[in-house]
């Protein structure tokens, strides 16, 4: 049997005869863009196994979200509980739960299981009411922060949270955007979609002291969905799966361009990620028979940076 694998940041063992787990809290997407829709697809697709913890379900569509309907924290914490008492867990990843409730259960799983790293997400809340972002996000830094190992969004979104006084005449920096996640206990931040010159962004894993890892890459035509909860389940993923933080940075950046270079439209909205890009069939030649050039493939390689954003 192979030797097992060591986690990058708790040091515990984890067998690499089957994949790691990654317990997963985020609502349903009835769109398949993002939500639990995108967690567990990506998960499988970089090799890990996702335990998704259904939060709520929005009403959307590939356009726009309509409404969002929120589990009661129990339903949510009667989930985890569950299957946290049958199989261990190696990465804890928190995408959107909703309500304040839902967000104490996972601040107190948390807790409970406090060598499991927790990669939390933060999505973009604008198309929610004003009073219910600020309820969600007082409660995120007061209950999850301080218990986060990675913290995840794109540039605009923390910066809007976190430094809402810093002026647009000089945007905050991703060492900025780490330091201000430090205040409420977060070691380090992944920020994405920082604008570069000439169509081009960066993305940025961070701490306080330090820019630990960046990825420069050109900016695609069109507006994807789901985007920030593909890249970071992968990354919960990739770590769960033995990882060190900067490698499952690269791999899982990686793993996104490939998504998004073969996006595509289902509906009249946005452009969904295709998760399982590896998996499509190539054009078989005429001498090779159809059955053969259906084949999964048995392996799944990064390909280099080549692609845009």
């Amino acid at each position: 049997m192979p030797a097992p694998t060591v986690s990058p940041i708790t040091d515990e063992p984890t067998p690499s005869a089957q994949p790691a787990c990654v317990l997963v809290f985020n609502a349903n997407d009835p769109s398949g863009a993002g939500g639990l829709a995108a967690d567990i697809t990506a998960i499988a697709s970089v090799g890990a196994h996702a335990l998704p913890i259904l939060t709520g379900a929005y009403a959307r569509d590939t356009a726009e979200i309509f409404d969002h309907f929120a589990f009661d924290d129990e339903a949510v914490s009667e989930q985890a509980r569950a299957v946290l008492e049958d199989m261990p867990v190696q990465v804890i990843k928190l995408g959107f739960v909703g309500t304040p409730d839902n967000l104490g259960v996972v601040a107190g799983i948390a807790a409970d299981y406090a060598d499991t790293p927790l990669i939390a997400y933060m999505p973009d809340l604008s198309w929610w009411a004003e009073h219910q972002i600020e309820q969600y996000l007082d409660a995120f830094q007061d209950m999850i922060l301080p218990q986060t190992t990675v913290l995840v969004g794109n540039h605009s979104t923390l910066w809007r949270w976190l430094l809402p006084d810093v002026s647009t005449a000089q945007p905050p920096s991703a060492r900025d955007l780490a330091r201000a996640a430090n205040a409420f206990g977060v070691p380090y931040t992944l920020v994405t979609g920082m604008p570069l010159p000439e169509q081009f962004i960066e993305n940025v894993l961070a701490s306080p002291q330090a820019v630990l890892a960046h990825e420069k890459f050109e900016r695609f035509e069109g507006t994807f969905l789901g985007a920030g909860d593909t890249l970071s389940a992968a990354f919960a993923a990739l770590l769960a799966s033995g990882d060190e933080l900067t490698e499952a940075f690269t791999e899982a950046l990686s793993y996104l361009d490939r998504c998004l270079e073969g996006g595509f439209r289902p509906g009249m909205g946005q452009v969904v990620p295709d998760r399982l890009f590896w998996a499509q069939a190539d054009e078989a030649p005429d001498d090779t028979p159809v059955s053969d050039s259906l084949s999964p493939p048995l392996t799944f390689e990064h390909p280099p940076h080549d692609t845009k954003h």
